[in-house]
């Protein structure tokens, strides 16, 4: 296996909320749901960095793909970073979270290794990490 990922699935309870989350909250691009056709295939990926494509696909249309029973999703199981050239970039991405219907679970503030960090939950409940480190400054854009 090579050391790269491709894609980020996320399991979500409405396709339409999340859109709506990912999309006009934190201002992800995507071409919105793709696959309506297909009985258990709508789905919307999300262009990030690197080539890096964020999906959301209805945890039902999961279950149902792999077999699995469906689970309660446990926040503290998977985080997902989300590192920031600037310290102040991490109070407007958190509070564009909160305007798109985020759960700020720890405001942003001083971390133990000199960076500055908040969570905040998706509507489905999945944890992402804003962070600032001066160690680990993403690439410009």
């Amino acid at each position: 296996m090579k050391p790269r990922i491709s894609v980020v699935t996320l399991g979500v309870a409405d396709l339409e909320r999340s859109l709506a989350f990912y999309r006009d909250g934190l201002g992800l691009p995507t071409q919105g749901i793709v696959g309506r056709e297909f009985e258990h295939g709508a789905v919307a990926f999300f262009d990030l960095s690197g080539g890096l494509k964020l999906a959301i696909w209805a945890q039902d249309d999961i279950c149902h793909d792999t077999g699995l029973p469906k689970t309660p999703v446990s926040p503290t199981a998977f985080t997902i970073g989300h590192n920031v050239r600037h310290k102040e970039d991490v109070a407007a991405v958190m509070d564009a979270a909160r305007r798109g219907g985020a759960e700020i679970v720890k405001p942003a503030q001083e971390t133990f290794y000199g960076g500055y960090a908040g969570y905040f939950r998706d509507p489905d409940g999945h944890l992402w990490e804003i962070v600032w480190n001066p160690q680990l400054l993403p690439a410009e854009d």
